[in-house]
């Protein structure tokens, strides 16, 4: 299938789009008028572009419907600033109930059952509620379009972070991803969950550059049973490791027995383990199995 979204639909573009571009992280933006009143929406074109200086985006776009600006938009054109909050699994029925279309001056605060605090950076309040409020002062709008679905970028500096205590690790020094159940926007009705169930850690290169699948050794880079992300934790190191000669597996030793007469057999055996081990991690050790299929 291919979609030129020249010839879309303002509804099918956004459709495709957000299905397409996802998981989303989302979150709160807490917004104030001249005259005082607070604004609460939640927003899935949002995240972070820049530690130094700390900046964060979210895009209140043009409604679709009627090319009208929201709310927050027209907040932060009087008053420049606002609270991201970081909507996690506890919040997430009152952030889809926050969405609606309530009229102007009405209380999201209020409807979604939030609880304000007093911020100590910015006028408008943060959310007690949240585990994760950033006082922001916004930088500039940036508009994308004068029509309806055009984004309007906020690119707002971070001056103050408030995190609950129970999200921390045991140091007290960091956030414990495994703590804070963030969610995310998918398509459609669809959204998704951050927890240790789908968590998972990628090993990164660093300060040393790893070698490339180019560099593998032939039978490894063209293998039909090593997947792309196999051959990327294998290529990850800076260059190939050595045959380990106090290495001692007993499936390897099987293996080799087993399949000696047949060697294209025996490598496939071999890539399968390495494939197996490579699942769980263990590079270190899934190289020494293939390696062995190189002597």
């Amino acid at each position: 299938m291919k979609l030129i979204l020249a010839e879309l639909s303002l509804m099918e573009r956004q459709a495709w789009l957000q299905h397409a571009i996802a998981p989303r992280p989302i979150c709160f933006a807490s917004t104030i008028d001249k005259a005082g009143n607070v604004n609460l929406s939640p927003f899935s074109f949002f995240n972070l572009f820049s530690s130094n200086p700390p900046i964060v985006i979210f895009s209140p776009s043009r409604k679709g419907r009627d090319n009208s600006l929201k709310h927050t938009l027209e907040n932060v054109l009087e008053v420049p600033e606002c609270v991201i909050s970081i909507v996690d699994y506890d919040m997430v029925q009152q952030m889809s109930l926050s969405s609606c279309e309530f009229p102007k001056g009405v209380d999201e605060f209020v409807k979604a059952g939030f609880t304000k605090e007093a911020s100590d950076w910015v006028t408008p309040p943060r959310i007690k509620e949240a585990k994760i409020n950033m006082e922001c002062r916004v930088q500039e709008v940036k508009s994308l379009g004068d029509q309806g679905g055009a984004g309007q970028l906020v690119i707002a500096e971070v001056l103050c972070i408030h995190i609950d205590d129970s999200i921390l690790n045991a140091e007290g020094t960091m956030i414990d991803q495994t703590k804070m159940h963030q969610v995310a926007r998918l398509g459609g009705d669809w959204y998704c969950k951050v927890d240790s169930n789908n968590l998972f850690k990628v090993a990164k290169p660093n300060t040393q550059v790893g070698m490339g699948i180019d560099s593998l050794p032939e039978s490894i880079r063209n293998s039909q049973i090593l997947t792309g992300n196999h051959l990327g934790q294998l290529a990850n190191l800076t260059e190939a490791p050595m045959i380990d000669p106090a290495f001692h597996d007993d499936r390897l030793k099987n293996i080799i027995q087993y399949y000696s007469i047949n060697p294209a057999e025996m490598e496939n055996e071999l890539q399968r383990y390495a494939g197996e081990l490579l699942n769980e991690n263990k590079v270190a050790e899934a190289w020494q199995i293939l390696l062995a299929g190189e002597v």
